[in-house]
């Protein structure tokens, strides 16, 4: 699922004998691991892009790509149904190659690779997609993989949005974007789905100058943003068992109509800021939501989400922000305004931090024959902030203290109405 995120300052504190999950901003320097899988099936032959076939403006573009490509990055480039020009789809779906392998950029190679490429065969992009994640290897920072296709799936199964899934829940740092070449709703379905499924995005290219800059595009996200890899947590079922989180950015996987629990620990002098968005990776039923809570430990709700419109109809975000300084009058006798006993207020000691649960909550349920595993995609995201100052009495703008400067600026304002008035009426009548 995704979408551009920020990673906070980690959290000093760490509770004894409890090690929190952390978002490492110290990862080694990697180069950014890309592949291009390109469909070069038999229906790339139409020609209806400008007059050209759908191959050729693709292989223009993707030399357009290669000469883009930073130094640094590590290119392959695989293609599917490229080789295989039988009927048999037992054999043809088995046709996907890796035609450069990833490493530095040879030009030169891709180049040429890319030239001799001819419309063949099948459409296997399940299959495909499964070699590519086996091509990137693994590492620390996020790998992509860009898949262009002018059509869905002929091979299923597997089903490439059941194997976008199960990249995903394999937790294996892998992005899938997506770019069809012609408007179909079907494969806009698949490929959005593909996409959604692994924080990627779908597009979608209606002419050779489309392709490049889509393509460009998608290569230049990549190398702006795959070092922010979330880190991956496995949220609880209740606050007790809860991972301890520090700031930073986290990955989950949360079932349909479930509910996922993650602690973090706030300074008293440190407002928490959290917000989580939500991969429609699948299809669904209508009316459902995300909800987003700070609940404390004995189970009060401290505050809850507001919606935060993501500006994709595939994502849905809210986030929330809570301080220690908000969390008056609790319940109970003996407490003063901030929530601490006599007992606490009697000695000198600094306030202590604050355990905050924050749980998450989906009213989503699957349309008809729609897979409930894995659970979608869940990015939650922490930042600890300096608290801004409240005031701690009433000030202006509050309680009794504001209804009496209105009503005592109503007075004056009363009173030098009528004695303009009746001054005007003065020197009206005289003249």
């Amino acid at each position: 699922m995704a979408q551009t995120v920020l990673c906070g300052l980690l959290l000093a504190l760490v509770l004894p004998g409890i090690p929190p999950a952390r978002a490492d901003e110290t990862r080694p320097a990697e180069n950014l691991r890309m592949e291009l899988v390109l469909d070069v099936s038999g229906s790339m032959r139409e020609a209806d892009i400008d007059g050209e076939t759908r191959m050729a403006v693709a292989q223009r573009a993707f030399n357009e790509v290669v000469d883009a490509v930073p130094d640094g990055t590590h290119l392959g480039i695989r293609v599917l149904g490229a080789t295989y020009p039988g009927d048999d789809p037992e054999q043809g779906c088995q046709d996907t190659q890796q035609i450069v392998p990833v490493g530095p950029v040879d030009r030169g190679q891709a180049k040429a690779a890319i030239a001799s490429l001819r419309p063949t065969g099948y459409t296997p992009i399940g299959l495909a997609l499964r070699e590519a994640a086996k091509d990137l290897g693994t590492g620390e920072t996020a790998r992509r993989i860009v898949l262009i296709t002018d059509g869905e799936d002929t091979c299923a199964p597997p089903d490439p949005c059941d194997v976008a899934r199960e990249l995903a829940a394999q937790g294996t740092r892998l992005i899938v974007d997506t770019l069809g070449l012609i408007r179909d709703d079907k494969v806009r379905q698949q490929l959005v789905c593909i996409a959604a499924a692994t924080g990627g995005t779908y597009t979608t290219a209606q002419s050779a100058d489309q392709l490049a800059e889509r393509i460009n595009q998608l290569v230049d996200r990549a190398q702006d943003s795959y070092t922010a890899t979330p880190e991956l947590v496995t949220g609880s079922p209740d606050c007790a068992a809860a991972p301890l989180l520090t700031a930073g950015v986290y990955a989950d996987r949360e079932r349909f109509a479930e509910h996922r629990w993650y602690r973090v620990t706030v300074q008293p002098e440190q407002e928490l800021r959290a917000s989580v968005s939500i991969a429609l990776d699948r299809p669904v039923n209508r009316d459902y939501g995300v909800l987003l809570r700070a609940v404390h430990p004995d189970g009060r709700e401290l505050v809850r989400g507001t919606d935060a419109g993501s500006g994709r109809t595939d994502v849905l975000s809210t986030g929330l922000r809570w301080s220690s300084a908000e969390d008056l009058d609790r319940p109970g006798s003996g407490t003063d305004d901030t929530g601490r006993t006599d007992a606490d207020t009697a000695t000198d000691d600094p306030p202590a931090p604050e355990i905050v649960c924050l749980v998450i909550s989906n009213s989503f349920s699957p349309a008809g024959g729609t897979a409930t595993d894995p659970g979608m995609p869940v990015e939650l995201t922490v930042d600890l902030v300096a608290a801004s100052p409240t005031p701690d009495r009433p000030g202006l703008g509050r309680g009794w203290l504001l209804l009496a400067v209105l009503g005592l600026a109503g007075l004056l304002t009363g009173l030098l109405t009528g004695w303009a008035t009746r001054w005007w009426n003065t020197v009206w009548r005289e003249n």
